[in-house]
């Protein structure tokens, strides 16, 4: 059994701390911060850093690998095709990797990136998705590097997981997010009962993750382009026509990059 807690970084960041109680072993996923997860180490002696998991090179995700990497000698496990600072494993489309006896599968989602992976894994009761900053709770990460047509079907790709498949993203976008799918879907009672429950976690300084796959196909308007009334937002906010989801898509990014 491995159990999954948030270490908060910068202003809405969060590092994955993946212990193994029973050996007392524990991995953590895109520290761009070393500070919290040195913390918690010294907090509970006897622990080892056996991995480090990165979904992408952007600094808030890996400004912490190089010391962590020095004080624990962990493993660094990241993407092949982007730079990670002390990587020991590059991870690409098909690849496995085990962590804490875990296997995951790596998933190749550019987008955000061009070298994006995300982390899933069915091997535990409630399968497991580590996803960066592709698929957030209730929106998506901006394409600072891809395309809509390589994101598009990446996020496709993830909605096609299992439903009850965890998703842990790396920022505490939720309720923002919420916000954009409200403007989109405005009679969605999925979207407005879950901006009420999230305001309410937010008003108390809550987390508001792990989501799940089957929220995000009720909620999250970016993997909801074949939804009819998604696309006539679309079409009303770019002026014309979407004919395909990746148009849709870049439709509904475009907007929110303004929202």
């Amino acid at each position: 059994m491995i159990q999954i807690d948030a270490l908060p970084a910068f202003s809405d960041n969060y590092i994955w701390l993946v212990q193994d109680t029973a050996k007392r072993r524990c991995a953590v996923v895109d520290p761009g911060d070393a500070g919290p997860v040195e913390r918690w180490l010294a907090a509970n002696p006897g622990w080892a850093l056996s991995d480090i998991l990165i979904t992408h090179h952007h600094d808030d995700h890996v400004g912490g690998v190089a010391r962590l990497k020095q004080l624990t000698g962990a493993r660094v496990c990241g993407p092949a095709n982007e730079q990670i600072p002390c990587r020991d494993l590059a991870l690409d489309e098909g690849a496995e990797v085990e962590v804490l006896g875990v296997v995951f599968q790596v998933l190749a989602v550019p987008g955000h990136t061009l070298g994006h992976i995300a982390f899933f894994s069915d091997q535990p009761a409630t399968p497991l998705l580590f996803s960066g900053d592709t698929l957030f709770a209730a929106g998506c990460g901006r394409m600072f590097e891809g395309t809509p047509e390589q994101m598009q079907p990446a996020l496709a790709r993830l909605a096609a997981l299992p439903a009850h498949t965890q998703v842990y993203c790396a920022h505490e976008y939720t309720l923002a997010n919420l916000r954009f799918a409200k403007a989109v879907e405005p009679d969605n009672p999925h979207v407005q009962q879950r901006f009420d429950e999230v305001t309410r976690l937010r008003a108390d300084q809550r987390i508001t993750l792990p989501s799940t796959i089957g929220l995000e196909r009720l909620t999250n308007p970016f993997l909801r382009t074949s939804e009819t009334l998604v696309k006539q937002k679309a079409d009303e906010w770019k002026g014309h026509s979407n004919a395909t989801h990746v148009s849709v898509f870049a439709a509904l990014r475009s907007w929110k990059d303004t929202f």
